[in-house]
């Protein structure tokens, strides 16, 4: 038996007073109606504060969300993951930081890189009308530094590569679709296929941007048809955003 999943990336963009009318506590609403309105099987959350996560558990009851923060304290933004409770069973799960030091909390890679620790939390689930368990990873790449990007995809990458079971991954990579941090991903030889390689710019900036900018993916081994996914609309209602990026969605295969 196979499932054909509906997988969301999603930069909920951090509870920030600067954003004005768009600051979280207005866009709530916004995200929760998104979400039951489409009702993914997965959503990889980017930009959520423990109070951000707290909501959305209060909110999305039909689901089930992990990860914590990426400070050493485990506290600040979060690259945090969601499942549905009712056909997912939760194996394992794991946060690691993009560094030389992956299980120490708040570490960095340092060099180019900002001030601020990237993480990635995966978890090991196990659909219920599927044979096998598959991974499930989010991300979120440094906004700062091309090398840092780099050596954190290549991270990413290789702990995928260390398993040998199918994979979904999604993300803000902070990276154009030509820039080497994908590449690490659409060109190598593991037949991994990026499920959003048929669409547009995801960065808008609360509607700001004329051309937004393609920096979310949703990369995958399953099986996958490219020009079934799509980006969610967001016109704004009243000048406030579901927020500052679209989500992404793609429809994956998982036996």
């Amino acid at each position: 038996m196979s499932a054909k999943l509906k997988v969301f990336t999603f930069n909920l963009r951090i509870d920030n007073e600067g954003d004005g009318i768009n600051i979280f506590d207005n866009r709530a609403e916004r995200i929760y109606a998104c979400i039951n309105t489409y009702k993914p099987d997965l959503i990889g959350f980017q930009e959520g504060n423990p109070y951000m996560r707290a909501c959305l558990r209060e909110n999305l009851r039909d689901y089930t969300i992990v990860g914590c923060g990426r400070d050493k304290r485990y506290r600040g933004e979060s690259a945090a993951l969601a499942f549905r409770n009712d056909v997912f069973e939760l194996i394992s799960m794991e946060t690691f930081w993009l560094s030389a030091q992956p299980h120490k909390p708040g570490t960095c890679y340092g060099a180019d890189q900002s001030p601020y620790p990237r993480v990635c939390t995966s978890a090991f689930l196990k659909h219920i009308d599927c044979e096998k368990p598959f991974w499930f990873y989010n991300t979120h790449l440094d906004h700062k530094g091309k090398q840092a990007r780099l050596q954190g995809a290549l991270q990413v990458l290789q702990y995928i590569s260390d398993r040998p079971e199918k994979f979904i991954l999604t993300g803000d990579f902070n990276a154009r679709p030509d820039a080497p941090e994908i590449k690490v991903f659409t060109e190598q030889e593991m037949g991994i296929m990026d499920a959003t390689a048929t669409l547009g710019g995801t960065f808008h900036k609360f509607g700001a941007l004329e051309t937004p900018h393609k920096i979310d993916y949703i990369f995958t081994n399953g099986n996958c048809d490219e020009n079934e996914s799509f980006i969610v609309p967001d016109e704004g209602v009243d000048g406030i955003y579901i927020s500052d990026h679209y989500p992404v969605c793609a429809l994956i295969e998982m036996e």
